[in-house]
């Protein structure tokens, strides 16, 4: 098989896995699933939240994707698809848990244009701590903050912030 394919695979997979990220960011972690999603927004008193359930929840078909792939039982696809999720969980973990949230200290200080619009959405996103109202679903891409922040305001939700909730860097309105 050409590495084109593969590759091609790989990258069409990281692309898709941000509309599949929107889509359940927007309509079951901010539906249903607020019931792991809400302690993603607010404070955080550990490390680990149930928000994290996730992570596992959509790490499991890569690893599956990956042990078949590479097992020989399923077709080589699998293994490129699987890594495609992979590469697409360790970009939202560096975006989201590392840059955005803190998680983990990196000392990186955004300073393209591209990185400062995908913090600055994701701090938007957190204005608002309840599952209804929010901006801002994606990870790899978000709207221009203008849009954002008039989208909030004519929901009239710009500036609301729930007492307890995350100012998007993990830490509650108060602290900041």
């Amino acid at each position: 098989m050409s590495i084109l394919i593969p590759l091609t695979l790989f990258i069409v997979t990281i692309l898709g896995m941000e509309v599949f990220a929107y889509v359940v960011h927007r309509w079951v972690m901010h539906g249903f699933g607020w019931f792991l999603h809400e302690s993603h927004h607010q404070a955080r008193t550990g490390f680990w939240e149930l928000n994290d359930w996730y992570f596992v929840l959509f790490a499991t078909p890569s690893i599956l994707l990956l042990l078949g792939g590479t097992s020989g039982t399923w077709p080589d696809w699998t293994i490129w698809v699987g890594a495609g999720i992979a590469g697409y969980g360790a970009i939202y973990l560096g975006f989201h848990d590392i840059i955005v949230h803190r998680r983990l200290e990196s000392g990186y200080v955004p300073r393209s244009s591209y990185m400062k619009r995908i913090v600055q959405a994701h701090r938007l996103h957190h204005v608002v701590g309840t599952k209804h109202g929010t901006v801002s679903f994606g990870f790899i891409y978000a709207p221009k903050p203008e849009v954002l922040k008039a989208e909030l305001k004519r929901r009239e939700l710009a500036g609301v912030r729930t007492a307890g909730s995350q100012n998007g860097s993990g830490k509650s309105a108060r602290q900041v």
